[in-house]
């Protein structure tokens, strides 16, 4: 009978033991090392959501207000906006004109 056939010994048992839990205490670090990148990889996902969904929103809320600002409503009354333009423009074509008369 060859020593691959004979049964373990108590001493060669307990070193069989002992390397399994080693090796079962290093599968459960490994184990536990991917868990927690996984977690931080899913936090920086829904965080980076997050940051696009509120930029998108902010985005939306600057569209819309600048929407009432320069386009003409339902009945095609003018804006504030353009109101807004087109006094600083004649304002500035009055200065322009009563400088050139008078100045």
């Amino acid at each position: 009978m060859s020593t691959d056939d004979a049964p373990l010994t108590d001493e060669e048992r307990a070193e069989l033991e002992a390397l399994r839990a080693e090796r079962a205490e290093r599968e459960a670090r490994e184990r536990a090392r991917k868990e927690r990148a996984e977690l931080a990889s899913l936090k920086a996902d829904r965080e980076r959501h997050e940051r696009e969904r509120a930029q998108d929103e902010r985005t939306r809320e600057i569209r819309e207000r600048n929407a009432r600002l320069m386009e003409p409503d339902d009945d095609l009354n003018m804006p504030l906006g353009q109101k807004i333009v087109l006094i600083s423009l004649a304002v500035i074509v009055l200065v322009v004109v009563l400088m050139t008369v008078f100045g």
